[in-house]
C-alpha cells in the first residue's frame, strides 16, 4: 500500500476500534469478539509504529502514554465545578422546594443518583479529547489527562464533531474492580484502600498512567459545563446530547414535575442502592430549566437550584454467632464475624469484618453478643459496636497458632495483625511463589502470577522448592503452555538456580528483610548454613541491620518448615552461597552517596554497584553526614535538601571521572 492507502487504513482501524469501545464500554453490546478486536488493535499498533506520522491524539493506541509524571499541573476551571448543599431528610427536600416555589413558581426537576467517586472535567475540541482534570477546590484542579485517557468508557473522539464541549463526570471504581484490587494489594503486602471511592481517587492520581490502566476505573457523565456550536435549554436535553455524542451518562435519571414525584424517585434510587455494581451515597435534585437556574444563581458556597439528598449509613442489630479466622496470602490472620442474617442496604448480610485483634479487644467482643452492623460507602459490611454483651461468654481471644498449618503466630512491633511464621504455610502459597519468582528475587523469566496460579490450581506446586522439581511433561498439557513454552519455563527455572544467596534470601519472603538487607546479610555470612546458627547480636553488627530485622531472620531460620524448605532447595541444586566480594579499589571507602533523578547512562542499580565496588555506601535519604548526592534528570526533594544542607552535588559526568570509569 502507498502512503495514502496506509493513512486511510489507519483512519478506518481507529474508527472501527473506537466504535467498538463505545459499543462495549458504554452500550455493553459489542459488535465483534475480543479476539477480532485484539487483531484490529495490533494491526493499528504495528502500522503506527512503522508510520508514526499517522498517529493521532484520538487513536486508541494513545490511551496509555506510558510516561510516568512527577507532578500534576494546575488547571483553572473557566466554569466553577460547584459542590452541592447536602440535605438529610424529606423535610429538608420539601423546604428546598418551597424556597424554589417562592422565588420562581412551580418548576420541574431532574433527579439522578449521586455517584460516590471523584469529580472530573473532560474537554473536547472539534470532537477530540484534549484535557482531563480533577475538581480540586472547584476553582483549580489538577491535569490528569494521561491517566484519564486509560478509562475506556471515555470517548477519545466524539461521535460527531462540535467546536467545543466541557463535561463533568464522576470517575468511580466498580465493586468488581475494587475487590480485584484488594486481592492484588494483599498479594503484594500493600495497605489496602478502605473503599471504592478512595481507591478511585488514588488510582486516578497515580504518577504512572500504566498503573491507572490496571485499576478498572469507569465514569458516568452528568453535566455540560461549557458548550460551543449548539444550544440546549434543559438539563435533561443535555443528557440526551451527551448520549448522542457517545458519553456514558449517569443512569436512572428522571424528569419530575412535582416534588412528591421527586421524593418517590429518591426512594426508588435508595431501594436499589444495595444491588448496584457501584457505590452511590445519595440522590441529586436539580432544576431542569437553565434559564430558571440563571435567575436563582448561587450563594458563595452552593448553587441555589440543586441539593444533594444523602442516604444515611444503614445500621442494624444482629447476633454474633461465631468468629472465623482467615489466613491471608501474607500470613495475616483476619477475623470475620459470622452473623445471624440481616437485610442491610438491600442485601442480606451474614458476615462482616472485625478488622484485627486490637479492634476485638477494644470493643470487648464475645460470641453471642448483639452487635451493630453497618454498610455505608464500603463494599464489605463492618461491625461498629456491641449493643448487648453476652456476659456468660469470655472475651474472645485470637488463636496463638495458625488455623491453616498449626505453626506459631507472632505480632511484630508496629503492626496490628498476627501473622503465621511458617514459610510453607498453604494459605500463603500463592503470594510466596509470586515473590520468590520475581525479577528482584530468583528472577524466573516467564513465571508470572497467571502461570503460578495455573500451577497451584493443578496441584503441581505447594512450595517454592517444588518449582525446581517440575518436568516438561508436567507443564506441556496445561492451558496456554504447550511443549515450547513448557521447555522455556524449565530452562528459566534451571537458570535461576545460580542466582546466589542474596537473591534467595530476598525471595524467601522473610518479614522485614528487603532486597538491600538480604544483600548485606549475604555478603557478611556468605553461606545459608550460617543463618541457622547466627545470633541476633552478630546480625546487628552488620551496617543498617537493626534489631527488628535481626529478630525476624533468627525467628525464620528457627522454624522447622524453613529447614525442610532449604534442604529441598539444596537437593534441587539451588546455589546457597554468595561470592566473596573483593574490592578492586577503595577510593570511595567511608563515603556515603544518595542517588536522585534519572541518569542518562546508568541505571540506579548500576550506579549503586559501582559505588559499593569501590568501597562506598548508598543510602536512601540526605543528611549532614551524606558525602555526595549524585543527581540526574528530574531530581526532586532529595536535591533540594542537599542544597539546603550544603551537601556536595555531582552529575553523572563528574561521577564517571571520580570512579575512573568510561561508559
Amino acid at each position: 500500500m502507498d502512503a495514502e492507502q496506509l493513512k486511510e487504513r489507519a483512519e478506518y482501524l481507529r474508527e472501527k476500534i473506537n466504535l467498538n469501545n463505545y459499543k462495549y464500554y458504554v452500550e455493553d453490546n459489542p459488535d465483534i469478539d475480543d479476539y477480532d478486536y485484539d487483531l484490529l488493535l495490533r494491526e493499528l499498533e504495528e502500522l503506527e509504529t512503522e508510520h508514526p506520522e499517522f498517529i493521532t491524539t484520538d487513536s486508541p493506541t494513545q490511551r496509555i502514554g506510558g510516561k510516568a509524571v512527577n507532578l500534576f499541573t494546575e488547571v483553572r476551571h473557566i466554569v466553577t465545578m460547584e459542590s452541592l448543599q447536602d440535605v438529610f431528610s424529606k423535610g429538608e427536600v420539601l423546604t428546598f422546594d418551597e424556597r424554589i416555589f417562592t422565588a420562581v413558581g412551580r418548576t420541574s426537576y431532574v433527579v439522578e443518583p449521586k455517584i460516590d467517586g471523584l469529580s472530573v472535567s473532560l474537554e473536547y475540541e472539534n470532537g477530540v479529547f484534549v484535557r482531563g482534570s480533577t475538581r480540586g477546590d472547584g476553582e483549580i484542579g489538577e491535569d490528569v489527562t494521561a491517566n484519564i485517557r486509560t478509562v475506556r468508557s471515555i470517548p477519545l473522539k466524539l461521535r460527531r464533531a462540535i467546536p467545543f464541549i466541557e463535561v463533568r463526570g464522576e470517575v468511580y471504581m466498580p465493586h468488581s474492580s475494587f475487590l480485584e484490587l484488594l486481592k492484588r494489594q494483599e498479594l503484594n503486602d500493600e495497605k489496602p484502600f478502605k473503599n471504592p471511592r478512595n481507591a478511585a481517587a488514588g488510582s486516578l492520581r497515580q504518577k504512572n498512567p500504566k498503573i491507572t490502566a490496571t485499576r478498572g476505573l469507569d465514569i458516568f457523565v452528568f453535566n455540560i459545563q461549557r458548550l460551543e456550536g449548539e444550544t440546549i435549554a434543559q438539563h435533561s436535553k443535555g443528557h440526551e446530547l451527551l448520549k448522542e455524542l457517545g458519553f456514558r451518562v449517569v443512569p436512572n435519571y428522571k424528569v419530575c414535575q412535582t416534588i412528591d414525584e421527586a421524593l418517590g424517585v429518591i426512594e426508588e434510587i435508595g431501594s436499589k442502592r444495595g444491588s448496584l455494581p457501584f457505590d452511590i451515597d445519595g440522590a441529586v435534585i436539580k432544576i431542569d430549566d437553565f434559564s430558571i437556574r440563571s435567575r436563582l444563581g448561587s450563594t458563595s458556597k452552593f448553587p441555589r437550584w440543586a441539593v444533594a439528598y444523602k442516604f444515611p449509613p444503614e445500621e442494624k442489630q444482629t447476633k454474633l454467632c461465631d468468629i472465623e479466622i482467615n489466613v491471608g496470602r501474607t500470613g495475616a490472620l483476619t477475623p470475620t464475624a459470622v452473623l445471624e442474617p440481616v437485610t442491610l442496604a438491600g442485601t442480606t448480610v451474614s458476615r462482616a469484618t472485625l478488622h484485627n485483634e486490637d479492634f476485638i479487644k477494644e470493643k470487648g467482643i464475645r460470641l453471642g453478643d448483639i452487635v451493630t452492623v453497618r454498610k455505608a460507602g464500603d463494599v464489605i459490611p463492618e461491625i461498629v459496636g456491641v449493643t448487648q454483651k453476652n456476659l456468660t461468654a469470655p472475651p474472645y481471644q485470637m488463636p496463638q497458632s495458625c488455623p491453616s498449618c498449626g505453626s506459631p503466630v507472632q505480632r511484630e512491633e508496629g503492626e496490628a495483625v498476627l501473622r503465621c511464621t511458617n514459610a510453607e504455610c498453604p494459605a500463603q502459597l500463592l503470594r510466596h511463589l509470586i515473590h520468590f519468582a520475581a525479577r528482584d528475587a530468583m528472577d524466573i523469566e516467564g513465571l508470572g502470577p497467571a502461570i503460578i496460579e495455573l500451577l497451584v490450581s493443578n496441584n503441581l506446586v505447594a512450595s517454592p522448592a517444588d518449582l525446581f522439581y517440575l518436568k516438561m511433561e508436567d507443564l506441556a498439557p496445561l492451558e496456554r503452555m504447550g511443549k515450547k513454552s513448557a521447555q522455556n519455563l524449565i530452562n528459566a527455572i534451571e537458570k535461576s538456580k545460580e542466582s546466589g544467596l542474596a537473591r534467595l534470601l530476598f525471595g524467601l519472603g522473610i518479614r522485614q528483610v528487603g532486597q538491600k538487607a538480604a544483600k548485606l546479610i549475604a555478603e557478611r555470612l556468605y553461606d545459608i548454613d550460617r543463618l541457622f546458627t547466627v545470633a541476633k547480636e552478630e546480625l546487628c553488627t552488620i551496617d543498617e541491620i537493626g534489631g527488628i530485622i535481626a529478630d525476624s531472620v533468627v525467628t525464620f531460620f528457627a522454624l522447622k518448615g524453613t529447614a525442610h524448605l532449604i534442604e529441598r532447595l539444596k537437593t534441587a541444586g539451588v546455589n546457597m552461597q554468595e561470592a566473596i566480594k573483593m574490592l578492586e579499589d577503595n577510593h570511595f571507602a567511608g563515603m556515603t552517596f544518595v542517588l536522585t533523578g534519572t541518569l542518562p547512562n546508568y541505571t540506579r542499580d548500576e550506579a549503586t554497584a559501582i559505588i559499593e565496588k569501590l568501597g562506598g555506601k548508598v543510602v536512601g535519604s540526605v543528611s549532614k553526614k551524606t558525602s555526595l548526592v549524585l543527581a540526574g534528570e528530574e531530581a526532586g526533594s532529595k536535591l533540594d535538601k542537599a542544597l539546603s544542607l550544603g551537601v556536595r552535588v555531582i552529575n553523572e559526568e563528574e561521577f564517571s571521572i571520580m570512579a575512573e570509569i568510561k561508559k
